[in-house]
């Protein structure tokens, strides 16, 4: 059976179509959820994509966080059900407190679109599905995306194997250089302590098809949609 998978429009998001068609390139089974519904139609794993949801007024995420949808949006999370939230829906997903920390503008003060390379880092513990050290080229576009954390939050992270992503040179490298937006650490992105919760800055839908660009997006997809599928067939609240 192919997992279903809740992608959640907002007023103001531009990646959901992405997003939907992604999950159907990988084989999943993408379904549509507005931000004024109160549930995510039997969905097994829920995406936030990005775009600039409520036009991105007071802060980015600051106002969809208070969206109906994400009442069941939180009850799965808790539930352990996987979660992935990408740009816009990383900063929603910190300002819902699923995640840690906040998205600032960039160091830069500028818009950044381009490609970039993560690496994956060794989430000790964590059921990822990912190679640690590997590197994927996933495009990024935004202006705020300089993630920024408290002291002690940060050496959580570090301590706790949290840190999903970071920004690195193309041989996996980590150089300040290759960190587009000046995030502490260089993190892309990171996970919540129960593993079920990723949010990165990169867009793994654009990330695809290879017959568009470059593909490291689909290890990504594939771990939403195994996780997913895992729990289905477990029978688990929890991943795995």
């Amino acid at each position: 059976m192919n997992p279903r998978v809740a992608v959640v429009t907002f007023p103001g998001s531009l990646d959901d179509r992405d997003a939907l068609r992604a999950v159907a390139c990988m084989g999943g089974e993408p379904v549509s959820v507005w931000h004024q519904d109160t549930h995510l139609d039997g969905a097994g794993a829920v995406i936030l994509p990005g775009g600039f949801s409520y036009g991105d007024y007071l802060r980015t995420g600051a106002i969809a966080r208070f969206a109906p949808v994400m009442d069941a949006v939180r009850d799965h999370a808790e539930a352990g059900g996987p979660v992935l939230g990408i740009c816009n829906g990383f900063q929603i997903l910190c300002e819902a407190g699923l995640l840690p920390g906040a998205l600032i503008r960039n160091k830069g003060m500028s818009y950044i679109c381009r490609r970039v390379n993560i690496r994956v880092e060794d989430s000790s513990g964590n059921a990822t599905k990912f190679v640690p050290g590997e590197v994927l080229q996933i495009p990024i576009k935004h202006g705020e995306g300089q993630f920024v954390a408290l002291p002690e939050e940060m050496a959580r992270l570090e301590g706790e194997g949290r840190i999903a992503f970071r920004y690195c040179a193309p041989d996996g490298r980590l150089d300040e250089r290759f960190n587009p937006n000046g995030s502490a650490a260089a993190i892309a992105g990171v996970w919540n302590d129960g593993s079920n919760v990723l949010g990165m800055m990169p867009h793994p839908e654009h990330a695809v098809d290879p017959d568009l660009g470059p593909t490291g997006g689909q290890q990504v997809l594939q771990w939403l949609l195994t996780a997913a599928r895992y729990r289905a067939e477990a029978g688990s609240t929890r991943w795995p």
